[in-house]
């Protein structure tokens, strides 16, 4: 049963779910979507996805948007207790830095760089304010952790990856955050890490 994902090479989201299967040794049909002329914005894609937003996962009859939950579905369908493990307290964990990949990262260094790199109309000062935020706390978590959940790589670390590791397209940029580097070349030595343009 063949796993498809349309796909953007250069957005986030969509490497994340690579990366996963990357990690898993899934193979993994990709079909490009031509983002700049909307594709995404109508059918056939909207109707996988009302959202019109990418990523879009496919695995036979399940249709999966969101990289978080595609990331959670893999995890738990192919990844053991590894990934994402299934004791409620350590799931938890991991979810936490699943919302913040969601949630903080989203509005810090991927606004800033849906700003500078896409011309989206975003506050840029604000974005790079949200941004300074959520990476202080990131590294500071991460000079007393090696890795953001469980003391092992997660998918938590899979979700906050992309947007940090690119902020720089957005003027966000890690100098000052010794831990994240660290934290990025641990996550880059896994096996079966591929990267993305600007990685």
């Amino acid at each position: 049963m063949t796993m498809r994902l349309y796909d953007l090479e250069v957005s986030g989201n969509c490497f994340k779910v690579r990366l996963m299967c990357s990690f898993l040794g899934l193979p993994l049909e990709l079909v490009p979507v031509d983002f700049m002329a909307g594709e995404h914005k109508k059918p056939p894609l909207t109707d996988l996805n009302p959202f019109g937003e990418i990523p879009i996962f496919v695995h036979g009859d399940l249709v999966l948007r969101d990289s978080q939950a595609i990331l959670v579905y893999l995890a738990r369908k192919y990844g053991g207790e590894t990934w994402l493990p299934t004791e409620p307290v350590a799931m938890a964990k991991v979810m936490e830095w699943m919302m913040v990949g969601g949630n903080e990262i989203m509005r810090g260094p991927n606004d800033a760089r849906l700003h500078v790199r896409f011309g989206y109309e975003l506050d840029l000062d604000l974005a790079r304010k949200k941004a300074a935020r959520i990476l202080g706390l990131m590294d500071a978590h991460l000079s007393k952790n090696q890795w953001l959940a469980l003391g092992r790589p997660t998918i938590a670390d899979i979700a906050c990856l992309p947007y940090v590791g690119i902020g720089h397209e957005g003027g966000v940029t890690l100098t000052d955050y010794p831990a994240i580097r660290a934290w990025i070349e641990r996550i880059k030595n896994l096996p079966g890490f591929i990267t993305m343009s600007g990685l």
